[in-house]
């Protein structure tokens, strides 16, 4: 039985053998070299390879890991929020400053909490070429429901509506 022929096959008019090691090797009988580039003949890619990582240079700080399941965290918040004797006492629990700095250096306020019930029951289609739509109302089933958090702070002109993730301290 030929070796080359069970684990190879042919390629430019002769066999070769894929790395399967037998103990024993085969000679082509003639000088020929393929720059496999990679795994399976790939060729090396014409542009570096993309990093998924954003790179740090050297005493930068990383950024701060992002607090797993906040989601959930901020349906508990709201649910403890609307059920809570006290309110204030709540927030503080909570981490929600009362006065904090944004980015932009104002000084905020906080002045309200607000949670919102909504439910989608409709569904818009654009319509081919972008200028007009379809509209159908959800069956029962399709309906979804969700509730969204505000906190309301005052920067000495206008009031900001601010979410969970952006008040949250660290």
């Amino acid at each position: 039985m030929d070796r080359r022929r069970e684990h190879g096959h042919t390629h430019h008019g002769h066999d070769h053998d894929h790395g399967h090691d037998h103990g024993h090797r085969h000679d082509h009988g003639h000088d020929h070299h393929h720059d496999h580039g990679g795994p399976g003949h790939n060729r090396a890619p014409e542009r570096p390879v993309a990093q998924w990582q954003t790179p740090h240079s050297p005493g930068e700080q990383p950024p701060a890991p992002r607090e797993p399941d906040l989601d959930k965290v901020e349906a508990a918040f709201i649910d403890g929020f609307i059920d809570a004797p006290d309110p204030v006492s709540f927030l503080r629990l909570g981490r929600i400053p009362f006065e904090m700095i944004a980015a932009d250096g104002a000084k905020l306020n906080l002045l309200r909490v607000e949670i919102d019930a909504l439910a989608d029951v409709g569904s818009l289609t654009p319509h081919l070429g972008g200028g007009s739509f379809r509209y159908d109302p959800l069956p029962a089933s399709l309906v979804s429901h969700r509730r969204r958090l505000r906190f309301v702070y005052f920067d000495g002109e206008k009031l900001r509506p601010l979410t969970f993730t952006d008040v949250r301290a660290p």
